[in-house]
């Protein structure tokens, strides 16, 4: 963020270099993880008929753009309520594996994916939030998005847990970083036990999903900055996720 100071009479200057990094929650296009709550809005008053325009939201607090708290999948590790704002304020890397991707729904990230990005990026800061794209934003609000097969099995990619186990003991991840994907999760599609979620949450570590806009974030350099409702014992918050890009040049 940078700045000058304000003249008399005059709002101070602030250039901050934002960019969105979440979808739009839309009832059209809005899918869930499966066996989670549909989402929907409801207009419950119009300006013509109530004098103000409101709608009634109903939905999972893992709905569309997310956060996840470390509740989630740890047995009393920290919920919404319990974290910092550091928590919600983190370096972050952006690996690009959408080739991979799509050539392999099922593409794991490997140890050796993050060795040959280090060598070309530098090592990543500690307390990162390590983000994978793999292109799956584009697929948002279709079926080839949740992308089952024949047997109604999800084919998602994500990170392999020997990826993030690295992560955790070189302390890339620290005590309070984190993964981000724009799939539904850091797991693969095909991984019912949740492997690498509930590595991921270990400590204050939080897990950013269905992420968007990942072309505008450079690989290194930046900071995510999470908002979203901070809901009682809650288990993260559907969100608006600001990545803030570093200034040009």
């Amino acid at each position: 963020m940078t700045g000058r100071p304000a003249r008399a009479g005059e709002r101070p200057g602030l250039a901050l270099n934002l960019v969105s990094l979440s979808h739009v929650n839309d009832p059209a296009t809005t899918q869930v993880y499966p066996g989670d709550p549909p989402f929907e809005l409801v207009t419950i008053a119009t300006v013509e008929r109530d004098g103000c325009y409101l709608q009634y939201v109903r939905e999972g607090e893992h709905t569309g753009t997310h956060w996840g708290a470390p509740g989630h999948f740890t047995a009393g590790g920290a919920l919404a309520d319990d974290l910092e704002p550091a928590d919600l304020f983190l370096p972050a890397v952006k690996i690009d594996v959408r080739r991979q991707c799509a050539r392999d729904a099922d593409f794991a990230l490997s140890v050796r994916d993050l060795e040959a990005f280090e060598h070309r990026h530098g090592r990543i800061p500690e307390d990162s939030m390590v983000i994978l794209w793999t292109g799956w934003e584009s697929r948002w609000g279709t079926d080839a998005y949740v992308n089952r097969d024949a047997d109604g099995v999800m084919h998602q990619p994500g990170f392999s847990f020997e990826a993030v186990r690295w992560l955790v003991d070189t302390g890339r991840l620290g005590h309070r970083g984190g993964t981000g994907t724009d799939t539904f999760g850091p797991d693969l599609g095909t991984d019912a036990s949740y492997a690498v979620s509930r590595l991921v949450y270990q400590r204050h570590r939080i897990s950013l999903e269905i992420l968007a806009n990942l072309a505008a974030l450079p690989a290194t350099g930046a900071y995510v900055l999470c908002g979203g409702h901070i809901n009682k014992a809650g288990s993260g918050s559907t969100a608006l996720i600001y990545g803030i890009l570093p200034p040009p040049g």
